[in-house]
């Protein structure tokens, strides 16, 4: 089971719970390597709700550079601004995005070859310690206990992705108050159908 941690990640916001699988290691361990960034620069990808900001926010707040959030939907008069501060001042530049560069729009060819030079942060589909932690911190939100049986049926049915696992427990969640219901294989099972459109519903 994966473990729940607060890194070093204390914000402005005080503690902030990261839940840790073997993949977001290499992620981490690049955000705390900022000096050796080649050009000061690191552009942070990921899918939604993968915790980019919070990273983010982490890695401001804790003096280790500048961070632009969305950078892909900024002007990028003010990217080319951020880089070439970046270079003057020494201090690191972490840009965020949902995607990387080479899907952004960029029209001058002097910002494109400027992020190309940055180095890349992925996070990628959680893998099954980071799912099983995932699973754990969003029924524990919402006041929902699942056993180790309903965990180990979830992990190879749920699409891994972040973003589609929280849907999946505020489904379970929903069923669980409409039925009155603790959570159940069959409960568990009803929630899946429902997320992949199988959904049946009982006949009374």
């Amino acid at each position: 089971m994966s473990s729940q941690i607060a890194l070093p990640l204390v914000t402005a916001r005080g503690a902030e719970t990261v839940v840790m699988g073997p993949c977001l290691v290499p992620v981490i361990e690049a955000l705390q390597s900022a000096a050796t960034w080649p050009f000061r620069t690191a552009i942070l990808v990921g899918p939604p709700r993968s915790g980019k900001s919070l990273l983010a926010r982490w890695f401001a707040e804790s003096g280790a550079g500048e961070v632009l959030d969305s950078a892909d939907s900024l002007p990028e008069d003010e990217i080319f601004h951020k880089w070439n501060r970046a270079q003057a001042s020494g201090r690191p530049l972490l840009l965020v995005s949902d995607r990387a560069p080479g899907d952004w729009t960029i029209t001058l060819p002097d910002l494109a070859s400027r992020l190309g030079s940055a180095l890349l942060i992925e996070i990628g589909a959680p893998d099954d310690e980071l799912m099983a932690g995932l699973i754990v911190e969003h029924s524990a939100r919402r006041g929902l206990v699942l056993g180790e049986q309903a965990i180990a049926y979830l992990l190879p049915r749920v699409e891994r992705t972040h973003a589609e696992i929280e849907l999946l427990i505020e489904t379970l969640d929903r069923l669980s108050l409409e039925r009155k219901s603790p959570v159940t294989i069959s409960l568990v099972r009803d929630a899946l159908a429902e997320r992949t459109g199988e959904f049946q519903p009982r006949l009374l």
